[in-house]
């Protein structure tokens, strides 16, 4: 079973071309953990399958490192789109994901999608936390995300739990939490944020869709101007320019996907998963 691995801006997945066989989507499904961890599998955030449909357009089922499923991962799909861009030669390309269909275009390592308007967009709310309150808003981009805005000093070093863990289950919160995007804005133009995504329970270097999510509420309050750059942990950036009036709009959503590896899954490896 072959398999690619990549990162869009450190947010690295496994990807398998599910055009091979059938059954691989559920061959795959209870693997997910095995595969993902960092100790005693290949290590990532995520595990994508790709798989033909019709014409330039595949379906993209994505799964989070505790096997949970997910609509949406924004950097995971642009990971999907490089690799099928070398997988297939395809160059534009729409991609079924469970949130929406996403025409993708590829040029060299910058990848970009074509994301649709948010749902469910909330106004601001004050959140109760141990240390206080935190304020935050909430919106769905593929997944839910609460974008808070902090004006921490040390932006990059401080550590994000116990609050982000505390804000991602957070009971005001609808069911099932949220993603949870720290945004400081550090220019005109330009957001630095930290994530704490809910499937992998921790801090990654980038999410994108959280990434998309903190630039559309920045442009909508007048943090900052189009187009934005969002400078990740990873110390990648990205860049969100909306489509339309910031938050209830479509974005491009462009930025870099970079190969590490390629090679064949051992059969031990898919063995040792719990059935």
């Amino acid at each position: 079973m072959r398999f690619a691995k990549l990162h869009g801006a450190g947010n690295d997945f496994l990807l398998f071309d599910g055009s091979t066989d059938p059954e691989l989507t559920n061959t795959l499904k209870r693997a997910v953990p095995r595969l993902c961890h960092r100790r005693f599998g290949l290590g990532a955030d995520g595990v994508l399958v790709v798989t033909r449909t019709a014409g330039s357009t595949a379906r993209v089922v994505y799964w989070n490192s505790d096997g949970s499923e997910a609509g949406f991962c924004a950097n995971g799909t642009r990971c999907a789109a490089s690799f099928i861009a070398a997988s297939w030669g395809w160059r534009e390309m729409v991609l079924e994901t469970g949130y929406a269909a996403i025409p993708a275009e590829v040029d060299d390592e910058r990848i970009t999608l074509h994301l649709p308007a948010p749902d469910g967009v909330q106004p601001w709310r004050d959140l109760s936390v141990p240390d206080g309150i935190v304020r935050g808003r909430f919106l769905v981009v593929g997944v839910p995300h609460l974008i808070v805005r902090v004006q921490w000093t040390d932006f990059w070093q401080r550590p994000l739990a116990p609050l982000a863990p505390a804000l991602r289950a957070h009971p005001e919160l609808p069911s099932g939490g949220a993603n949870v995007s720290f945004a400081f804005v550090a220019a005109q133009r330009e957001l630095a944020v930290r994530s704490w995504e809910r499937g992998i329970e921790g801090e990654t270097l980038s999410c994108g869709s959280g990434d998309a999510a903190a630039a559309l509420i920045g442009l909508a309050d007048g943090w900052v101007t189009s187009p934005v750059v969002v400078r990740t942990a990873s110390g990648r950036a990205l860049t969100v320019e909306p489509e339309g009036r910031p938050p209830g709009c479509p974005v491009r959503f462009s930025g870099p996907a970079e190969w590490v590896a390629e090679g064949t899954l051992r059969p031990e490896l898919l063995a040792g998963a719990p059935s």
